[in-house]
């Protein structure tokens, strides 16, 4: 059963039926270029572009009203929207450099929306193409979870309980000072994976903020996402991809709250 940490303050309160009509829209920016592997998220994938995996993840989700893609590239256009998404607009270069945050591009998105088709999102989901593996049931349960825990956002995380040492003043110690040998008594850090940003809209377009106000942690395992970013990742997705259950296992998360 899928647990989920949150860092969020108590509340009393519940507005499910409200939280029900909530205009909800899935966001996946994918630039045409890319250092690492040129033309990643058009690069072939078990048969089919890269981007192609999380769109028809996103279609399939519960929750969302719309699935947009956002690229300054024609030819990822024309496949997004081979695949089902919507592209309604293409991104301005000056958005599309190497060293563009993700910030500004989900503004861009949200911005064009309400002021050219009057569609104001009060919920953003932010997807990349780089995480084929990710389960429509994933994104389901992470929407469900940010209205039912009354949270401004939530990110995808993963557990680990790893020995880590920091350099401080020049020097090595270890991030934990006491010596612990059986790494089960770790207390686990929790790594973003890169899969799921969810975050209510006043939190990304008034506070600037992809992950903001009361945050939850939705705790995902290692083999479920990867994040392609160079070639040994491609194999790595491919070998994963092959042997997929043909059907679902994942659950419905649980929360807990803090």
């Amino acid at each position: 059963m899928l647990e989920c940490l949150t860092f969020a303050l108590n509340s009393t309160t519940r507005c499910e039926k409200t939280m029900e009509k909530m205009k909800i829209v899935a966001i996946i920016p994918a630039r045409g270029g890319s250092k690492g592997i040129p033309k990643k998220n058009m690069k072939e994938l078990c048969g089919k572009p890269l981007i192609a995996y999380i769109i028809e993840a996103a279609l399939t989700a519960e929750g969302l009203d719309r699935v947009i893609v956002s690229t300054e590239e024609k030819e990822i256009a024309e496949i997004a929207k081979k695949y089902g998404a919507d592209v309604p607009f293409i991104r301005p270069k000056e958005l599309a450099k190497d060293e563009t945050p993700t910030l500004p591009v989900l503004q861009h998105a949200v911005k064009y929306l309400e002021e050219t088709e009057n569609y104001r999102p009060e919920i953003v989901v932010l997807l990349y193409a780089t995480s084929p593996l990710l389960r429509a049931e994933r994104i389901s349960g992470a929407i469900k979870m940010l209205k039912e825990g009354e949270f401004d956002s939530i990110l995808s995380v993963v557990e680990d309980r790893s020995h880590y040492w920091i350099e401080k003043d020049g020097k090595y110690e270890r991030l934990y000072p006491e010596v612990i040998k059986n790494r089960q008594l770790i207390r686990p850090l929790f790594k973003e994976n890169g899969a799921i940003y969810i975050c209510k809209r006043d939190i990304l377009m008034e506070k600037n903020e992809i992950v903001g106000g009361r945050i939850g942690l939705l705790k995902m395992r290692k083999e479920e996402t990867i994040d392609i970013d160079e070639p040994l990742d491609f194999e790595i997705a491919e070998f994963f991809m092959r042997r997929r259950p043909s059907h679902n296992l994942i659950t419905t998360p649980q929360y807990k709250r803090s």
